[in-house]
């Protein structure tokens, strides 16, 4: 991988943004991008815009407008209740699995940066038998910060901080690394790609194309709902995560078989356009690009639902990314695959000709 992509791809990783406090990774979203696009703009959500006009007018007709987007939100907690004794309760932000918090080191970011933190957790000697086969519950877990009472604690955090999981991006074996909020940062760095290769080939698309940075998809696609009717596109290509299957403990009957370093995903199903998805296939066989396919016989859970069903309907495509311990402080891909979902997309945008090849005939 590039040098600079890498460097900006660890820097949005290590950005904090759970759902509803993403501007520390949007901002490096932005300064990235900027150079690339002709306008740059972020809405009232928080959706960060980056948008490169296509070469003009076709017989008088505007030309096809399409949004690829990303989620820059990643999973995480919110402060709630700080006890007597300076202990900080939380709630999930997301999907967070109550299995993985006891013992996690955390980040609290408050208004003067952010403060270190443990989740704590009873020692096994003090716990009976049941208690060892019991999952204990967000709501009955704490953050401990070294704080000695109520007071002391109430003079560095506030109830409605967010907090996010300590995890430094790591390298391990060929091209596969580990970090949190891959999910969905991974998206918003092959964006982010998309309008560097776009803006680095020097020639205009026949396209209006908007990359997007979208806010609180986990918490209900709300930015995606948002940042969609702003653009009012006619075609939508999310760019997303999905379950790896090639990890011992995962049934391969549940997302077909995925694996990492094999190629992004293409999603088949309802919230797909057919005709789209053919342009993505055939893109990928011109430009000799591995890809694998899943099935999603209803709405999927991402972006490209809320897309296809904005205003009039969008023809809509997800790209995935195929991804390791979802939800986890250790996510897991392959960096050639970001690469390749980058390329993929990029071929695709040079052969849409015209928004009315995508009405179903």
């Amino acid at each position: 991988m590039r040098k600079e992509s890498l460097k900006f791809l660890e820097q949005l990783l290590d950005a904090p943004s759970p759902s509803g406090y993403e501007q520390p990774a949007q901002r490096i979203f932005r300064e990235y991008v900027a150079p690339f696009c002709d306008e740059l703009t972020t809405d009232v959500m928080g959706n960060v815009f980056a948008s490169i006009s296509g070469k003009g007018s076709s017989k008088g007709k505007e030309l096809p407008r399409v949004m690829i987007v990303g989620h820059t939100d990643e999973i995480g907690l919110q402060i709630k209740y700080i006890d007597d004794k300076g202990f900080l309760y939380f709630a999930a932000v997301g999907g967070v699995d109550a299995h993985l918090t006891p013992g996690k080191r955390v980040a609290v970011h408050t208004e003067k940066g952010a403060i270190p933190g443990v989740i704590g957790k009873k020692p096994i000697h003090l716990m009976d038998n049941k208690d060892r086969e019991t999952v204990v519950k967000l709501e009955s877990q704490y953050i401990d910060i070294g704080a000695s009472d109520k007071k002391e604690a109430q003079k560095l955090v506030r109830v409605g901080d967010a907090v996010t999981f300590e995890s430094s991006f790591t390298r391990l074996q060929g091209d596969r690394v580990a970090s949190r909020g891959f999910d969905d940062k991974a998206g918003c760095f092959v964006v982010a790609e998309v309008l560097r290769l776009v803006a680095a080939s020097g020639k205009k698309l026949a396209v209006d194309l908007y990359g997007v940075s979208s806010v609180q998809e986990e918490i209900g696609l709300r930015g995606g709902t948002t940042s969609c009717y702003t653009i009012n596109p006619d075609v939508g290509i999310c760019v997303e995560v999905d379950f790896a299957t090639d990890q011992p403990d995962v049934e391969k009957k549940h997302n077909g078989e995925v694996a990492l370093g094999k190629g992004p995903i293409l999603a088949r199903g309802a919230n797909i356009n057919p005709h789209l998805f053919e342009l993505l296939t055939t893109s990928a066989g011109k430009e000799k690009i591995a890809i694998q396919h899943t099935a999603t016989p209803r709405a999927t859970g991402t972006d490209a639902n809320v897309m296809q069903i904005s205003r009039g309907g969008v023809a809509t495509a997800l790209v995935k990314i195929p991804l390791r311990y979802m939800h986890t402080p250790v996510e897991t891909l392959s960096l050639a695959d970001l690469e390749d979902a980058a390329r993929l997309i990029v071929a695709t945008l040079g052969r849409i000709k015209s928004r009315e090849e995508f009405i179903p005939q």
